[in-house]
């Protein structure tokens, strides 16, 4: 994948720590001059500084323990990133690309779908890699900006803690999981007001929906 980036001419980075690939991309460097290679851990990289001002596109194939660190921390960067096309499990793209009261709709949904709009572009099967892994894999495409860019969000810390207390136990309604921060009373008051039933769980609200719900109850409507 790299060799085919670094082909096109563009200024190409290779975010890299496995010594044996590093071996390799360094070998690359002499046939591209437009090819850096990046030693370190890419969850302790600072896009902003590699990109020195320019509008970004990420590639990669992700290591499937570690998918959801590397989002969040390439979601900090969001502001320089145009697309981002990555090579994941299929069971974290589905759960990438869900809509609101589907069974894969969950806070990583939530996440995704805030800064990017995600689309499952291609399906892998094991058969394709060697050696084969024990899953299938798919191609996900995110594009940026995602729902963020129309919502009123001040701050996006507090909003995702928020969703991440939603969806702390998926079978229990908001009114319980939220207890934490707002009585049950209030959770009701706020969903009714909202146009929701009191018996909702998280799974079942949208993006925007989780934003105004937060707004609601940190306004104590």
């Amino acid at each position: 994948m790299t060799e085919i980036l670094a082909a096109t001419g563009a200024p190409v980075y290779a975010i890299e720590l496995d010594a044996s690939l590093l071996e390799k991309l360094n070998r690359l460097v002499k046939r591209f001059p437009n090819l850096t290679v990046a030693p370190g851990n890419v969850l302790e990289t600072d896009l902003a500084a590699l990109a020195a001002g320019r509008r970004v596109r990420v590639y990669g194939n992700l290591p499937y323990y570690i998918t959801s660190p590397i989002l969040h921390h390439l979601f900090t960067f969001a502001g320089l990133i145009d697309e981002i096309h990555i090579v994941i499990q299929n069971e974290v793209a589905l759960r990438l690309t869900a809509k609101p009261g589907t069974k894969a709709y969950g806070y990583l949904s939530v996440v995704a779908q805030l800064y990017t709009r995600p689309e499952l572009v291609l399906r892998i099967p094991r058969g394709a890699f060697r050696p084969p892994p024990q899953v299938s894999s798919a191609l996900v495409t995110l594009r940026l900006p995602g729902e963020r860019s129309q919502l009123a969000l001040r701050d996006e810390v507090s909003f995702l803690n928020f969703v991440k207390l939603c969806f702390s136990q998926k079978r229990k309604t908001l009114v319980n999981n939220l207890r934490i921060v707002a009585s049950p009373d209030a959770v009701k008051k706020a969903l009714v007001a909202l146009s929701l039933r009191p018996e909702f769980r998280a799974e079942q609200l949208s993006v925007s929906q989780l934003v105004s719900l937060q707004s609601s109850l940190n306004a104590g409507v």
